[in-house]
């Protein structure tokens, strides 16, 4: 009864409090757990659909050139290298923001990995510098250096693809740096 007589309002604050912090607890445990693989950069926890936070990788029917100018699956290998580092141990993401699809964007990591980061390291992903800011640029620099992933060969940056595909064309001449400009 104390508490309904509190001319403080400081039983309130601390109800409101408590009832606050075990709802972004809850929201963020929804954030935790086994990772399905939709792409090599987006993500699916409990139903939540996840784009990873700054990066851009190929989409899944785009192709690269490797160094021995023959085509790959560019996109099929982000996700399935994503998906061997992660090894259905537990994904831990925080939420950033929405995208125009609905999906939340959040960074991820597993075992103290940033997924992101390291996507972009092996050169399986791209610096999204539009939503990044640059946070990748330096680690996609030695990942281009070093020729690692799609630095080997020859690719179309995955936001350049999915124009080429809007307007009417098809993986394998989106794939194509020359046709991947409209």
């Amino acid at each position: 009864m104390a508490a309904l007589n509190d001319p403080t309002g400081l039983s309130a604050a601390i109800f409101t409090g408590l009832m606050l912090a075990s709802m972004s607890a809850a929201f963020a445990d929804d954030l935790v757990g086994q990772a399905s693989i939709i792409d090599g950069d987006t993500l699916e926890i409990h139903g939540t659909r996840i784009r990873l936070w700054g990066i851009d990788a190929p989409e899944s029917s785009q192709v690269c050139r490797g160094e021995d100018s023959l085509q790959y699956r560019c996109g099929a290998k982000a996700a399935n290298d994503l998906d061997a580092l992660i090894e259905r141990r537990p994904v831990s993401c925080i939420p950033l923001s929405h995208d125009q699809y609905g999906r939340t964007v959040a960074s991820c990591s597993v075992g103290g990995t940033d997924l992101a980061g390291w996507l972009v390291s092996n050169g399986l992903a791209l610096d999204w510098p539009q939503y990044s800011k640059g946070k990748f640029a330096t680690i996609q620099r030695e990942a281009e250096h070093a020729g690692r992933g799609k630095w080997a060969g020859s690719y179309v940056e995955p936001w350049l693809y999915r124009v080429c595909i809007r307007a009417g064309g098809s993986p394998s001449n989106c794939s194509n740096d020359a046709n991947a400009h409209p």
